[in-house]
């Protein structure tokens, strides 16, 4: 199995102000499925992506990639597991504001053994004639194709998307989507996107549902859509 999560858990807070997060989580994702982790705010979806993303660490409970269990690692070598295999898309763009776009791209690649080629991947994001600019000069939808640029430069296993979306308009939202869609079905990724929009499971090959905490459902759709044919 690919990417496995065996009853995760995960809570804020202690004695009478505990507050349990994550109750148990179990999961598979298989290598270049499209993932996408549905529920309302405060469900535990994006204490979930981050605890696969090695950002937080769980309070009990294993991450395993490629048979290596991440939850156990020191901080060093948790660092070099995000560097190697995962790429991270978040609603906040975070650019370096005095590099171009190419620049904040290439800083990605940077952190990669094996990046894909720039140039190619400014073609796709449609950035060519934008690669000169700084994030001040760039639209809130150019710079999130920035972000995601970063991300997938370095050629990741796993790419993460909390709410990639949730600071854009309807329309720069599809385009964002269908850039997503794009990047995963060229280069092969496996995608796990963190949302609250319904609409977007559609895209998916699979759909977990979380509610306070739990897994209430894991479905694949039985239609499966083109971002920019998604209504909503």
């Amino acid at each position: 199995m690919f990417l496995q999560v065996e009853n995760i858990k995960k809570s804020y807070g202690q004695d009478e102000n505990k507050v349990e997060v994550l109750k148990g989580i179990n999961l598979t994702f298989s290598k270049g499925e499209f993932c996408v982790l549905l529920g309302a705010s405060g469900s535990g979806k994006t204490t979930l992506l981050n605890i696969i993303g090695g950002i937080d660490a769980p309070d009990s409970g294993n991450i395993i990639l490629h048979g290596e269990v991440i939850s156990n690692m020191k901080e060093k070598q948790r660092n070099l597991y995000r560097r190697k295999h995962l790429g991270y898309v978040f609603q906040q763009y975070n650019l370096i504001p005095n590099l171009t776009v190419r620049e904040n791209i290439e800083v990605g690649a940077y952190l990669s053994s094996n990046p894909l080629d720039t140039d190619d991947l400014l073609q796709t994001l449609g950035l060519k004639e934008h690669q000169n600019k700084l994030p001040n000069q760039l639209s809130g939808g150019q710079q999130q194709r920035t972000s995601i640029g970063r991300a997938i430069v370095k050629n990741p296993d796993i790419l993460l998307c909390d709410e990639p979306t949730g600071a854009l308009d309807y329309a720069t939202s599809k385009e964002i989507l269908h850039l997503i869609e794009t990047v995963y079905q060229k280069y092969g990724n496996t995608v796990i996107m963190v949302t609250h929009n319904a609409a977007i499971q559609y895209m998916a090959d699979t759909v977990i549902r979380l509610k306070d905490g739990m897994i209430r459902s894991v479905q694949k759709p039985s239609v499966k859509m083109s971002a920019m044919d998604l209504e909503w």
